[in-house]
């Protein structure tokens, strides 16, 4: 087994040791608490008294929860004392059939690799932190004799400094903009660099030295860069000392142009301290994490610290939270929240912390440094907590408060359309195109909590029966594809990926292809909505809504649920239109070269240059292609015989 398959070992690490314990109750998937005790016990048995992990799993294999323990056999055995135990975890014990055990080590290799498989296997019963996006980092690439600053997601592989994580793309832009007015380092791609021969606009407002044409050498590049880094690690006094000496120096010798270019580098160095100076003494590289409750529902702030700068902050809410302490929330979050991302030196929080020992150790191993959690009482990192703490109570409220504005929303979208409960998945689907070329089907998902963003997804219409510029044919061969996968991965619909209402952009004709699909397709519960434009040509709050059976619903203009419906479609329609304009934009570089053996893209490129287009070289005579710059005449002849199959 490979160790992408291997998601349970962090790093591919041969040092746990994982059995699988399946003793099932036979014919038993309804919630049985005898049953579920008597498969733990079973487990307990065998277990060994080391640390480790454990998997709660329901008689199907779905994975209930998951758990770390010093002492598996000793952490087990609590959930056979049913009496003890809490309504939420007894719940869980009557659905459990079957464990899996992991063996590790030490307790903190058990608490990491529990991080791991909750994000891996997002269990019913675990705190679970729902924000799934990678955080950006500025990279500054050292892979390069002129290195580039650039935003970075993902995995971080590439040579070169990363500075991070930003709270959102909007942070790490300004951060961006402010280090090229500052530093003047590029941004442009590598190939970019290699193929210029005059300077770009970036150079003509300042905010590149254009190291791509020599008007700077790479020794003085190099300081600019060491001057960048200085700034990222916090230390902008020395910066700001060495612009104003050199702004002194270039008016003294008159150089007036030269002077101005450094007093506009310090007038964005002093904007940008006082934007993003964080007034606590010696704090360093940071995050703060302030939780509020409220509701049963459970808001943390995170505030990003670097340097003595605010990098910005985000708020998160964990989900699965009800009857679970605090203290446990916060522990869960910490650990999963650090799983992707490397964390500081310092972590302040503002209340007792769950494990916190054992957390600091894991950190500490997975950083590879030692890492600090503090909970200050007074001082400036306690006010920096108390106001982290004020954030996380207002975006509780406003999360609140569009909750109960969206659920009662849709408990009138659900009257409405004569829904049996209020939807919790709502799938709205769109098709674009241009003539028909580069045709994309779209699917948004939105729910209770809004857009589910992660669980878009787009449709390349590729079947040769599918007419070029046929809406119906588009929206058959979409979902017929997504239910035909739901049927084969999800038939007994306990997923969750089942969508309680589908919405289509369109009237009656296409209402009425879509109602036929799903009856061939057999799904015949799954209520689905046209949306068109009214007799004013979709003006603002004239949209008809078609349902099944002919019946047409508007909504009065001003009202919320005819506002919910507009974004939904709208986002559906964004989502088509870039979707579409992506694979228009790829297949403006391709061309029926890319597919013949042999030819990459200098060869591709002089063939263009020589004949002008694809299609000349697709009808060049031999002798033609011979004369071609780069071409040799055996390669001449593959190509030709690639096109003319029959000599």
């Amino acid at each position: 087994m490979s160790k992408a398959d291997r998601p349970d070992q962090p790093g591919g690490a041969d040092r746990f040791n994982e059995d699988q314990a399946t003793y099932a109750v036979r014919g038993e998937g309804a919630p049985d608490l005898e049953a579920g005790v008597a498969a733990i016990r079973e487990v307990w048995k065998t277990l060994p008294s080391r640390p480790g992990v454990y998997r709660m799993q329901d008689a199907r294999g779905d994975v209930l929860y998951v758990g770390k323990a010093r002492t598996l056999k000793s952490r087990v055995t609590n959930y056979t004392q049913v009496a003890r135990l809490p309504k939420r975890l007894q719940r869980m014990v009557a659905q459990t059939r079957s464990m899996t055990i992991v063996t590790t080590r030490t307790e903190a290799e058990a608490l990491l690799l529990e991080a791991q498989l909750i994000k891996r296997f997002r269990p019913a019963y675990n705190v679970l932190l729902r924000d799934d996006k990678s955080f950006p980092f500025i990279l500054l690439r050292e892979d390069h004799e002129f290195p580039r600053v650039q935003k970075h997601r993902g995995a971080r592989r590439i040579k070169g400094q990363y500075y991070g994580p930003f709270a959102s793309a909007g942070s790490v832009t300004r951060t961006l903009n402010a280090l090229q007015k500052l530093f003047l380092l590029r941004s442009c791609s590598d190939s970019f660099f290699a193929n210029r021969s005059r300077p770009c606009l970036l150079y003509q407002i300042k905010r590149c030295s254009a190291p791509c044409v020599g008007r700077i050498s790479e020794q003085n590049y190099a300081e600019l860069v060491g001057e960048a880094k200085e700034f990222l690690a916090g230390k902008s006094t020395g910066v700001q000392a060495r612009l104003s000496r050199h702004m002194a120096e270039a008016a003294e010798h008159q150089d007036y142009e030269l002077a101005a270019v450094y007093r506009d580098r310090l007038r964005a160095l002093t904007y940008i301290q006082g934007s993003q100076t964080v007034h606590a003494e010696g704090l360093g590289d940071a995050d703060v994490f302030a939780l509020a409750c409220k509701a049963g529902t459970v808001s943390i702030q995170a505030f990003f610290i670097r340097g003595g700068q605010n990098w910005g902050h985000r708020a998160f809410f964990p989900a699965h939270t009800n009857d679970v302490p605090e203290a446990e929330v916060l522990s869960s979050f910490l650990v999963q929240f650090y799983e992707d991302l490397p964390p500081p030196r310092r972590i302040l929080v503002d209340r007792e912390v769950a494990d916190r020992q054992l957390l600091e150790e894991a950190l500490s191993e997975r950083a590879e440094r030692k890492v600090v959690i503090e909970q200050p009482q007074r001082g400036a990192r306690r006010r920096l907590l108390d106001q982290a703490a004020r954030n996380a109570e207002e975006a509780l409220d406003r999360r609140l408060a569009e909750t109960t504005s969206q659920g009662k929303v849709l408990r009138e979208l659900a009257d409405a359309f004569e829904l049996g409960d209020v939807p919790k998945r709502i799938e709205v689907y769109d098709n674009s195109h241009i003539m028909g070329t580069n045709a994309t089907g779209a699917m948004i998902v939105a729910g209770p909590e809004g857009f589910r963003k992660n669980n878009y997804r787009k449709f390349n219409i590729k079947r040769p029966e599918t007419q070029p510029g046929d809406d119906f044919a588009m929206m058959r061969e979409v979902l017929e594809r997504r239910f035909a996968r739901l049927e084969k991965e999800d038939p007994d619909r306990q997923s969750g990926e089942w969508p309680d209402l589908i919405m289509i952009d369109g009237g009656k004709g296409q209402l009425s292809a879509v109602c036929d699909v799903m009856e061939e397709m057999g799904v015949h519960d799954v209520p689905v909505v046209g949306v068109a434009k009214g007799p004013h040509h979709g003006r603002e709050g004239r949209e008809v809504f078609h349902l099944p059976g002919g019946r047409e619903i508007t909504f009065p203009p001003n009202s919320a649920i005819q506002f919910y419906l507009q974004r939904l479609r709208d986002e559906a329609h964004r989502f088509a239109i870039g979707t579409h304009r992506a694979k228009r934009a790829k297949s403006l570089t391709t061309s029926t070269l890319d597919e013949v053996p042999g030819i990459g893209p200098s060869r591709k490129r002089a063939l263009l240059m020589h004949f002008g287009t694809a299609r000349a070289v697709k009808g060049a005579a031999l002798d033609d292609l011979e004369k071609a710059p780069g071409i040799s005449r055996a390669m001449a002849r593959q190509l030709y015989d690639y096109f003319h199959p029959r000599g």
